[in-house]
Parts: structure tokens; C-alpha cells; sequence
């Protein structure tokens, strides 16, 4: 590909995804990319008129930068080439909300944005509608937003546009979650102690520092929020985007509205607060496998009853949710029109650096491919 065609990249965060991001660009020789701007949490690296960034050692080359973040300058950067012909990306790989509201003003200015962030796509309808508005001149791509690498947003997305009415998504989208009930709520049985693992799945890190954040539910309305305002007859009779107030208009299910204020503020003092409430999952736990049933944190948007909603419910032993889950994958199910008697399913590992970053390539790849 000649130099002058390359997609030009501007990568904002290089944590665990944003360098699998880079990494992954530099791995895939088939499609032409130039690195014009990267950017730490303090750090930023852009090209000078007589140096490039080297794509291979770019990470040296940042650490000793002394240039502050300037996300204007990136933007200014991306507009201008723009505006001498080129096709350019803003990667978000933050969740920072206000590197979320830059979209509007970079899509307007022709800049393509690719994301992992949720923030925008799951905040205030306003932000949202903006986005949606200036995607006129430049496109949005946000995969990862829901399912990491699995194709969950791209699926809806066809559904969608090829004319099938979607009925109902129904789906474990926290891989916290799943690991966590897997384990707890398993098929074959199990005694150990809700604490107990949710203990062990904080010392794997399959949660955040403080589990609180994975367990009052809000990762999962926000990714029901992503895929609610993507379905057309969710819309009002006004043509506005559902849940006004984004995730927050999500029914849900937080597993620790009992928890003090300094539970909730520090993990370590959650995991000293969480025992006390393992007599009470112990107790859902035996009634769910008294009826045959476990229990599994699900989302569902159901589009005939118009509800969506994040909750801890009980399924059939023998329904996929119970028997085809391991470790902390993910598991989406589109009931449509289509698909009526057997449901679409789209199931695999929902979180990780590697196959966020995967959802995150695969976007730009689709910004290149002719």
C-alpha cells in the first residue's frame, strides 16, 4: 500500500488493551497504518517533521517523552489530515467520559472513532444522539463496547438492517458474573461460599479491585443500554433513543444495596463486609437447585414488553445458560423473528486485554479493507 493511503492512527491510552491494540496493528502486515499520535495517562508521543514514531519501538519512545497530553493536539493533528485527503482514527482505549464527549466534535470533523469505552454509548441520550447526528462525516465503531472480540453489536447490527424484528436479547454479559455464579451455582452442585469465590475471582482478576463494582450490576446495564438504542422499535413515537438516562434507566439488580457506604468505597473493607450476606445467596442458591434450577446475573432487553433489565435469575438446568457456560464467558441470545424456534447465539470469552483489543482491531480493519 503506498505511504499516502495508510490509515493515519491516533491511539489515546496505552494500558492493557490500548498496547494490545498497537501491537496487534503491528502484527497484521496486510493493511497499511502510520502511528501519528499516542498518548499515556501523562505522556504523549507525536510524529516531528524529520521523525516518524517508529511502530516497533514506540514504547521507549514514550516513556521518555516530555510532551503533556494535549487531546486538542491530537484532534487538531487528525483534522488537518483530514482535510488533505486522508482517512483517520481516533482509538479511544480509555473509559474516561470526557474523552467520551470529544466524539460529536471529532466525527464532525471527519475523524472515524473506534472504542472500547461504553461511556458514550451508554450515558445520557443527548451524547448519544450527538454521536449519532455527526457520524455523517465520519463513522463510529465500538465492537468491544459489549462483548470484547465476540461479534455481538455487528450481529444486532445486521439483524437489524437486513429487516428481522428482533423479540428479545437475553444473555450473561459480565464475565465477572459468569465466572462467579459458574462456580457458585454450578450444575453438578456446589457448597462453597459466595464470598469463597468471589475471594478467589478478585485474586485471578477476573473483577476489579474492588468487586462492589462488578456486583451492583452496572457493567451490564450499561451494555444492555449499547444494544437497547441500536433496536429501531425501541425508539419513541418522537424517533428519541431509549433510556434516557442511559445505563442509570436500567432496571437493575444490584447484589449489594446492603452494603455500607465504606464497603462500596474500598475493596478490601467489601471483602470484610461480604461473608455477611452468604447465608442469603446460600439460601437462593438451595431454592433455585430445589427447583432444578441455578442462578445465573443475566441482562434482557425485551423489546415487545419494552423492558430492559439487569437481574440475578433462575434457569433449567438444562437451559444453555446452565450447561454451556465455563470460566467467564459470555453467552447472547437473539430471539427474532428469523430466529424464532432457535435462537441466534454468539458465545466465548467476553473480557480480556487480547480479545478486547481484538473487537478493537478488527474495527479499524474494517475503516481499511476496500
Amino acid at each position: 500500500m503506498e505511504p499516502g493511503k495508510y490509515l493515519q492512527v491516533a491511539v489515546v491510552g496505552v494500558g492493557g488493551v490500548g498496547t494490545q491494540v498497537v501491537e496487534q496493528l503491528i502484527a497484521n502486515p496486510i493493511y497499511g497504518f502510520q502511528l501519528v499520535a499516542l498518548t499515556s495517562s501523562k505522556r504523549m508521543l507525536q510524529p516531528t517533521k524529520d521523525l516518524c514514531i517508529n511502530p516497533v519501538a514506540w514504547k521507549d519512545a514514550l516513556n521518555v517523552s516530555e510532551t503533556p497530553v494535549d487531546l486538542s493536539a491530537v484532534k487538531s493533528t487528525l483534522q488537518e489530515l483530514v482535510k488533505q485527503g486522508k482517512k483517520a482514527v481516533f482509538i479511544d482505549n480509555t473509559s474516561s467520559q470526557d474523552v467520551a464527549e470529544m466524539y460529536p466534535a471529532l466525527l464532525s470533523a471527519g475523524i472515524n472513532v473506534v472504542t472500547p469505552n461504553k461511556k458514550a454509548f451508554s450515558g445520557e441520550a443527548g451524547l448519544y444522539q450527538a454521536i449519532v447526528q455527526a457520524s455523517r462525516s465520519g463513522r463510529y465503531l465500538h465492537e468491544s463496547t459489549v462483548g470484547a472480540g465476540l461479534p455481538i453489536i455487528s450481529t444486532l447490527r445486521d439483524l437489524v438492517e437486513t429487516g428481522d424484528k428482533v423479540v428479545k436479547i437475553e444473555g450473561v454479559f459480565s464475565g465477572t458474573m459468569s465466572y462467579i455464579f459458574n462456580n457458585f451455582s454450578a450444575v453438578e452442585g456446589s457448597d462453597e461460599s459466595f464470598s469463597s469465590i468471589v475471594k478467589g475471582a478478585r485474586a485471578q482478576g477476573y473483577t476489579e479491585p474492588n468487586p462492589a463494582d462488578d456486583l451492583n450490576g452496572a457493567d451490564v446495564a450499561r451494555k444492555l443500554t449499547i444494544l437497547a438504542r441500536i433496536i429501531p422499535e425501541l425508539k419513541d413515537d418522537h424517533g428519541n433513543f431509549p433510556l434516557l438516562h442511559g445505563y442509570q434507566s436500567v432496571e437493575t439488580t444490584s447484589l449489594i444495596q446492603d452494603a455500607p457506604a465504606s464497603a462500596v468505597s474500598n475493596g478490601d473493607e467489601f471483602m470484610k463486609w461480604l461473608p455477611e450476606q452468604d447465608a442469603h445467596f446460600a439460601q437462593m442458591r438451595e431454592q433455585a437447585a430445589n427447583e432444578g434450577s441455578v442462578l445465573r446475573y443475566v441482562g434482557v432487553v425485551d423489546v415487545k414488553n419494552k423492558v430492559v433489565k439487569a437481574e440475578l435469575a433462575k434457569y433449567p438446568k438444562t437451559h444453555p445458560f446452565a450447561t454451556s457456560l465455563g470460566g467467564s464467558d459470555n453467552i447472547i441470545m437473539f430471539h427474532t423473528e428469523r430466529y424464532g424456534k432457535r435462537p441466534l447465539i454468539v458465545q466465548g470469552a467476553g473480557a480480556g486485554n487480547d480479545v478486547t483489543a481484538m473487537g478493537v482491531v478488527s474495527d479499524i480493519l474494517k475503516l481499511i479493507r476496500p
